[in-house]
């Protein structure tokens, strides 16, 4: 199924979409994270109101991030893609040693999630180096600690699109190492959606493709199968210090392709459409607009 947070007539609904119309299932799922949360049984009763309920067009809503707020900071991991790692060393802004052993992990503020339609606003005078980073998420929908690999897909609920919005001069300004979190929390900069698409849609373990388009034109373009630690590899890591519980989220990496890396860099400015995209996922698109003063 496709679980969307929407606001229509004022009000924050849930509801699953089916081609060009959205079912409302508030009334069984009042929060994305309650229904997140009821698992398999709540998913069941969600299935059979989907006929009774009152069915939207699409584009008569407003499609927010599917989980507006997260309960926790997102966790992501980072270096994820050899050849992004192998783009930093040649730009210089990575050392040769920098290809990890282990998965490496930050987290970003939940402050920094956007809706998948919204425009991203930047500052000029704080900074010129917006960045993009496509990456599939994971929706944890099975709370655990210490869980094997072998058993991690038990505990994921849905995948959707997000983009690991970066300011580059923020991020590298204390480094060597980088500063991550400051530099990747930018208020209502990272677009995450449209919808959840659970997990029995997208396959075990997901191979898909991911790409970002800047004004229509392609700077990343890879494969999740190329992730150097996958998602198994992930949770079994991250699960072996915290308790992993129903809604939190994995942002599993960004492939090649970054503006920083790019001869001469680009980073994004005002006027600019930002479209994330994941194969039997969706798109995000978003435009760049700018504060000034």
């Amino acid at each position: 199924m496709k679980l969307a947070t929407f606001e229509h007539g004022n009000a924050q609904r849930v509801g699953v979409v089916l081609e060009d119309q959205i079912a409302d299932v508030t009334s069984v799922a009042p929060t994305m994270l309650a229904l997140i949360a009821g698992g398999a049984s709540l998913l069941d009763k969600v299935r059979e109101t989907i006929d009774k309920a009152r069915h939207l067009k699409l584009n008569e809503v407003k499609l927010l991030a599917p989980i507006p707020r997260p309960q926790k900071n997102i966790l992501c991991l980072g270096l994820n893609y050899k050849e992004h790692v192998e783009e930093g060393m040649r730009g210089g802004w990575r050392a040769k040693t920098d290809v990890p052993q282990y998965p490496v992990w930050f987290t970003k503020a939940v402050t920094s999630v956007c809706g998948p339609h919204e425009d991203i606003v930047v500052e000029p005078a704080v900074s010129t180096q917006y960045d993009w980073e496509v990456e599939l998420m994971v929706v944890i929908g099975k709370a655990g600690r210490h869980i094997p690999r072998e058993r991690a897909f038990e505990h994921v609920h849905s995948y959707t699109v997000f983009n690991d919005f970066s300011v580059r001069d923020i991020q590298r300004r204390h480094g060597p190492p980088p500063q991550w979190f400051k530099g990747k929390s930018w208020d209502r900069g990272s677009p995450m959606g449209p919808w959840l698409v659970t997990a029995d849609e997208i396959g075990t373990p997901p191979r898909i493709r991911l790409t970002c388009k800047i004004n229509g034109v392609i700077k990343q373009d890879s494969n999740t199968e190329l992730m150097m630690f996958d998602i198994p590899t992930a949770i079994a890591d991250i699960s072996e210090v915290m308790t992993l519980e129903p809604g939190d989220v994995i942002a599993t990496g960004t492939p090649s392709g970054v503006g920083l890396a790019r001869t001469p860099p680009e980073f994004l400015k005002e006027g600019d459409l930002m479209e994330t995209e994941i194969e039997k996922i969706g798109v995000l698109r978003n435009r760049i607009v700018a504060k000034h003063g």
